[in-house]
């Protein structure tokens, strides 16, 4: 089945993940028409899918020929092209980290459960190699995970028009819910409670968030310290233009501490792990593309005779832990979740 796209911004990760992936997948997927901020850019992504450039969200969710959007940027809209695809009922491929509150993702998921439409949030570090190979190891050679740790550096961005603070502050935060959802996708459980930190330094003219860190406890029985923890840092405090400084050193994305081994990851396709039999070194290039990954689990949720609609249920959990990490911090106490 060949699905009739409609694309609602091109985002950051257009030329490098999602065209090349429409490209691969003709078979499944036609691109119909693309909106963009920028006119100019919609127009000349539509001449390479021979596709048409429309104004507007609105106008694109409403078209016939339409099956499923893929929102591909957030821009100032938010949540009105996901409410108008569920008006339309358009399937829905999110690729903007749901950057809303948890008021705001409980409306859209009760939209979507009333349209009943497939809804997709793209969670790349789930579909990439190295995290599929793990998950196979902890339930073979590993065992079961005790301890996560899991790094992010990102870069201190200047201001631009696409991109003022506000838009720094949505790339930090979607750096953490990403993150979040890997632990606890690799974890293969709910965290129970969350502590949280921050730092903010002065940028000049006002305070800038630079760091923060969470430790999410997965024990039951109301016993913190007692099962499974993760440690969860980002920081952006690297100016873009420190070259040297950006790539120096950097940790594993993920570390994990298995009852029979341990584990290092480096995205998308890098992973090394030791047990009593001694290290091994796996490299997983040859694997599908991530981006392909992640549009055929889209086709796949569209084609499937039972709706799935665990992705954003996965958004709404990973959110209200940032929430609940910022009210640590603020009242200085583990929150439970």
């Amino acid at each position: 089945m060949r699905i009739r796209l409609g694309l609602i911004g091109l985002g950051d990760y257009w030329a490098a993940r999602h065209a090349p992936a429409l490209r691969a997948l003709a078979d499944r997927f036609e691109v119909r028409a693309i909106c963009d901020q920028v006119r100019h850019r919609a127009e000349k992504a539509a001449g390479e899918f021979h596709a048409e450039a429309v104004d507007g969200y609105h106008v694109l969710v409403q078209r016939e020929d339409i099956d499923a959007v893929l929102v591909l940027s957030p821009h100032w809209f938010g949540k009105l092209p996901i409410l108008a695809a569920c008006d339309s009922g358009k399937a829905v491929y999110c690729a903007v980290g749901l950057e809303l509150s948890p008021v705001e993702t409980q409306e859209i998921k009760q939209r979507v459960d009333e349209a009943g439409i497939a809804f997709v949030a793209e969670f790349p570090r789930r579909h990439a190699p190295a995290t599929l190979r793990l998950k196979e190891l902890i339930a073979t050679l590993l065992g079961r995970p005790r301890l996560m740790f899991c790094h992010q550096r990102a870069v201190v961005e200047e201001p631009s028009p696409d991109k003022n603070h506000k838009g720094q502050n949505n790339t930090f935060f979607r750096h953490l819910i990403g993150q979040i959802d890997w632990c606890r996708y690799v974890m293969d459980q709910r965290p129970t409670s969350v502590i949280g930190i921050m730092h903010s330094s002065d940028g000049g003219g006002g305070s800038a968030e630079d760091y923060r860190m969470l430790n999410l406890d997965f024990s039951e029985g109301g016993n913190p310290g007692s099962g499974p923890t993760a440690q969860i840092s980002c920081g952006r405090y690297v100016p873009a233009d420190w070259e040297e400084a950006i790539s120096y050193r950097l940790l594993p994305a993920l570390q994990v501490s298995c009852e029979k081994g341990i584990a290092f990851i480096d995205l998308p396709a890098s992973l090394v792990w030791f047990n009593e039999a001694g290290r091994h070194q796996e490299s997983l290039d040859s694997e599908r593309p991530l981006g392909e990954a992640l549009l055929t689990h889209f086709h796949r949720s569209i084609t499937s005779l039972v709706r799935r609609s665990g992705d954003i249920e996965d958004a709404y959990l990973a959110m209200r832990v940032v929430q609940a990490a910022v009210e640590s911090h603020k009242e200085g106490r583990r929150i439970e979740l």
